[in-house]
Protein backbone atom coordinates (compact mmCIF):
# COMPACT_ATOMS: atom_id res chain seq x y z
CA UNK A 1 0.00 0.00 0.00
CA UNK A 2 1.45 3.61 -0.78
CA UNK A 3 -0.06 5.76 1.71
CA UNK A 4 0.23 10.13 1.60
CA UNK A 5 0.34 11.48 4.79
CA UNK A 6 -0.64 15.79 4.16
CA UNK A 7 0.90 18.10 7.04
CA UNK A 8 4.59 19.11 8.16
CA UNK A 9 4.02 19.36 11.99
CA UNK A 10 4.94 16.85 15.09
CA UNK A 11 1.24 15.53 14.30
CA UNK A 12 2.63 14.67 11.01
CA UNK A 13 5.66 13.48 11.84
CA UNK A 14 3.65 10.99 14.16
CA UNK A 15 1.15 9.67 11.92
CA UNK A 16 4.32 8.89 9.41
CA UNK A 17 6.18 6.99 12.37
CA UNK A 18 3.24 5.27 13.19
CA UNK A 19 2.34 4.19 9.21
CA UNK A 20 6.02 2.96 8.78
CA UNK A 21 5.33 0.18 11.20
CA UNK A 22 2.81 -1.68 9.29
CA UNK A 23 3.41 -4.38 7.39
CA UNK A 24 0.50 -3.45 4.62
CA UNK A 25 2.45 0.11 4.39
CA UNK A 26 5.02 -0.24 1.54
CA UNK A 27 5.72 3.19 0.74
CA UNK A 28 5.14 6.85 2.49
CA UNK A 29 4.82 10.33 1.29
CA UNK A 30 4.29 13.43 2.99
CA UNK A 31 3.30 16.83 1.79
CA UNK A 32 5.29 18.68 2.44
CA UNK A 33 6.75 16.73 5.68
CA UNK A 34 9.81 18.05 7.77
CA UNK A 35 13.06 16.96 8.26
CA UNK A 36 12.50 14.41 10.81
CA UNK A 37 9.77 13.05 8.29
CA UNK A 38 12.10 12.80 5.60
CA UNK A 39 14.17 9.99 7.90
CA UNK A 40 11.22 7.85 7.31
CA UNK A 41 9.25 8.67 4.53
CA UNK A 42 9.66 10.31 0.70
CA UNK A 43 9.05 14.86 1.47
CA UNK A 44 7.29 16.33 -1.61
CA UNK A 45 7.42 19.79 -2.51
CA UNK A 46 3.45 21.06 -2.25
CA UNK A 47 2.00 22.45 0.30
CA UNK A 48 -0.92 21.01 2.60
CA UNK A 49 -3.90 24.19 1.14
CA UNK A 50 -2.90 23.13 -2.79
CA UNK A 51 -5.64 20.60 -2.84
CA UNK A 52 -5.56 20.19 -6.74
CA UNK A 53 -1.51 19.61 -6.56
CA UNK A 54 -2.08 17.44 -4.24
CA UNK A 55 -4.93 15.15 -5.72
CA UNK A 56 -2.47 15.26 -9.23
CA UNK A 57 0.05 13.57 -7.15
CA UNK A 58 -2.38 11.20 -5.97
CA UNK A 59 -3.60 10.29 -9.56
CA UNK A 60 -0.23 10.36 -10.59
CA UNK A 61 1.62 8.11 -7.98
CA UNK A 62 -1.48 5.59 -8.03
CA UNK A 63 -2.08 6.80 -3.65
CA UNK A 64 -4.11 3.82 -1.65
CA UNK A 65 -4.73 6.02 1.12
CA UNK A 66 -4.01 9.58 2.05
CA UNK A 67 -4.44 11.02 5.87
CA UNK A 68 -4.78 14.63 6.16
CA UNK A 69 -3.57 16.47 9.16
CA UNK A 70 -3.64 20.07 9.10
CA UNK A 71 -7.29 21.88 9.94
CA UNK A 72 -6.76 23.78 6.72
CA UNK A 73 -7.04 21.90 4.33
CA UNK A 74 -9.86 19.86 6.18
CA UNK A 75 -11.89 23.30 6.59
CA UNK A 76 -10.82 24.06 2.80
CA UNK A 77 -12.84 20.44 1.41
CA UNK A 78 -9.93 18.30 0.56
CA UNK A 79 -11.99 14.82 2.07
CA UNK A 80 -15.37 16.11 -0.13
CA UNK A 81 -12.58 16.74 -2.93
CA UNK A 82 -10.77 13.41 -2.88
CA UNK A 83 -14.14 11.67 -2.24
CA UNK A 84 -15.67 12.74 -5.29
CA UNK A 85 -12.62 11.68 -7.55
CA UNK A 86 -13.18 8.27 -5.78
CA UNK A 87 -9.82 8.03 -3.44
CA UNK A 88 -9.35 6.92 -0.74
CA UNK A 89 -9.22 9.63 2.66
CA UNK A 90 -8.93 9.93 5.92
CA UNK A 91 -10.49 12.81 8.09
CA UNK A 92 -13.62 14.70 7.91
CA UNK A 93 -15.80 16.19 4.96
CA UNK A 94 -16.14 20.58 5.04
CA UNK A 95 -19.08 20.60 7.14
CA UNK A 96 -17.23 18.27 9.92
CA UNK A 97 -14.40 20.21 10.09
CA UNK A 98 -15.88 23.48 10.68
CA UNK A 99 -15.97 21.87 14.69
CA UNK A 100 -12.42 22.83 14.37
CA UNK A 101 -12.38 25.47 11.49
CA UNK A 102 -14.98 27.91 13.99
CA UNK A 103 -14.57 28.39 17.33
CA UNK A 104 -18.51 29.96 17.15
CA UNK A 105 -19.71 26.89 15.26
CA UNK A 106 -18.23 24.72 17.70
CA UNK A 107 -19.55 26.67 20.81
CA UNK A 108 -23.20 26.72 18.95
CA UNK A 109 -23.02 23.31 18.17
CA UNK A 110 -22.38 22.51 22.20
CA UNK A 111 -25.09 24.66 23.09
CA UNK A 112 -27.63 22.78 20.84
CA UNK A 113 -26.71 19.35 22.13
CA UNK A 114 -26.08 20.34 25.80
CA UNK A 115 -22.36 19.38 26.09
CA UNK A 116 -21.24 21.20 28.89
CA UNK A 117 -18.86 24.64 27.90
CA UNK A 118 -17.96 27.81 29.61
CA UNK A 119 -20.47 30.66 29.36
CA UNK A 120 -19.52 33.01 26.22
CA UNK A 121 -20.57 35.99 23.78
CA UNK A 122 -20.06 36.05 20.23
CA UNK A 123 -18.53 39.92 19.17
CA UNK A 124 -18.09 41.72 15.82
CA UNK A 125 -17.86 44.79 17.63
CA UNK A 126 -14.35 45.92 19.60
CA UNK A 127 -16.25 48.56 21.95
CA UNK A 128 -19.01 46.03 22.79
CA UNK A 129 -15.97 43.26 23.10
CA UNK A 130 -14.64 45.86 25.66
CA UNK A 131 -17.51 46.57 27.29
CA UNK A 132 -18.54 43.25 28.11
CA UNK A 133 -14.96 42.24 29.49
CA UNK A 134 -15.41 45.02 32.05
CA UNK A 135 -18.80 43.77 33.47
CA UNK A 136 -17.61 40.25 33.32
CA UNK A 137 -14.33 40.81 35.00
CA UNK A 138 -10.74 39.18 34.80
CA UNK A 139 -9.46 36.69 34.38
CA UNK A 140 -11.25 35.99 30.69
CA UNK A 141 -9.70 34.05 27.63
CA UNK A 142 -10.74 35.74 23.85
CA UNK A 143 -10.48 33.82 21.29
CA UNK A 144 -10.43 34.04 17.22
CA UNK A 145 -13.30 32.73 15.20
CA UNK A 146 -11.15 31.14 13.12
CA UNK A 147 -8.17 28.95 12.58
CA UNK A 148 -5.36 30.90 13.78
CA UNK A 149 -2.41 28.01 13.43
CA UNK A 150 -2.74 27.46 17.51
CA UNK A 151 -2.34 31.00 18.21
CA UNK A 152 -5.70 32.50 18.24
CA UNK A 153 -6.37 32.26 22.09
CA UNK A 154 -5.56 34.55 24.73
CA UNK A 155 -6.04 34.30 28.28
CA UNK A 156 -6.28 37.48 29.66
CA UNK A 157 -5.24 37.96 33.55
CA UNK A 158 -5.34 41.96 33.53
CA UNK A 159 -7.60 44.52 31.77
CA UNK A 160 -4.49 45.55 29.72
CA UNK A 161 -3.49 42.55 28.40
CA UNK A 162 -7.60 41.98 27.36
CA UNK A 163 -7.62 45.29 25.51
CA UNK A 164 -4.45 44.12 23.76
CA UNK A 165 -5.86 40.87 22.73
CA UNK A 166 -9.01 42.71 21.20
CA UNK A 167 -6.70 45.14 19.60
CA UNK A 168 -4.60 42.07 17.98
CA UNK A 169 -7.18 40.50 16.70
CA UNK A 170 -10.04 42.96 15.67
CA UNK A 171 -8.00 45.88 14.57
CA UNK A 172 -4.43 44.72 13.96
CA UNK A 173 -6.36 41.96 12.53
CA UNK A 174 -3.12 39.54 12.67
CA UNK A 175 -5.41 36.27 11.57
CA UNK A 176 -6.52 38.33 9.14
CA UNK A 177 -10.42 37.11 8.50
CA UNK A 178 -10.29 34.51 11.68
CA UNK A 179 -10.64 37.61 14.21
CA UNK A 180 -13.78 38.66 12.28
CA UNK A 181 -15.98 37.38 15.10
CA UNK A 182 -14.32 36.57 18.53
CA UNK A 183 -15.40 34.41 21.39
CA UNK A 184 -15.31 35.59 25.04
CA UNK A 185 -15.52 33.18 27.15
CA UNK A 186 -15.24 32.43 30.99
CA UNK A 187 -11.81 31.32 32.50
CA UNK A 188 -11.46 28.01 33.79
CA UNK A 189 -8.62 26.80 35.92
CA UNK A 190 -7.78 23.40 35.64
CA UNK A 191 -5.57 20.88 33.81
CA UNK A 192 -6.35 20.62 29.88
CA UNK A 193 -6.90 17.18 28.44
CA UNK A 194 -7.53 16.22 24.90
CA UNK A 195 -9.82 13.20 24.62
CA UNK A 196 -9.73 12.26 20.69
CA UNK A 197 -11.40 9.56 18.66
CA UNK A 198 -11.84 7.80 15.24
CA UNK A 199 -14.96 7.34 13.54
CA UNK A 200 -16.07 6.64 10.51
CA UNK A 201 -19.79 8.18 10.78
CA UNK A 202 -21.19 4.94 13.24
CA UNK A 203 -18.58 3.77 15.32
CA UNK A 204 -16.30 5.54 17.68
CA UNK A 205 -12.74 3.75 18.54
CA UNK A 206 -11.43 6.40 21.15
CA UNK A 207 -7.63 6.98 21.54
CA UNK A 208 -5.79 7.68 24.75
CA UNK A 209 -5.99 11.20 26.59
CA UNK A 210 -3.38 13.39 25.62
CA UNK A 211 -2.32 16.75 27.67
CA UNK A 212 -0.87 19.75 25.50
CA UNK A 213 1.69 21.67 26.78
CA UNK A 214 1.65 24.89 25.10
CA UNK A 215 1.99 28.16 27.39
CA UNK A 216 -1.24 29.39 28.29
Amino acid sequence: MKVLVVGSGGREHAIVWKLAQSRVVDKIYCAPGNAGVAEIAECIEVESKDLSALLDFVKYEWIDLTVVGPEDALASGIVDLFLKEGRRIIGPPKTGAQIEASKVFSKEFMRRHKIPTPEYKIFTSYTHAEEYIRMKGIPIVIKADGLAEGKGVFIAKNYDEARQALKLLMKERIFGSSGDRIIIEDYLKGQEASYLVFTDGKTIVPMVTTKDYKRL
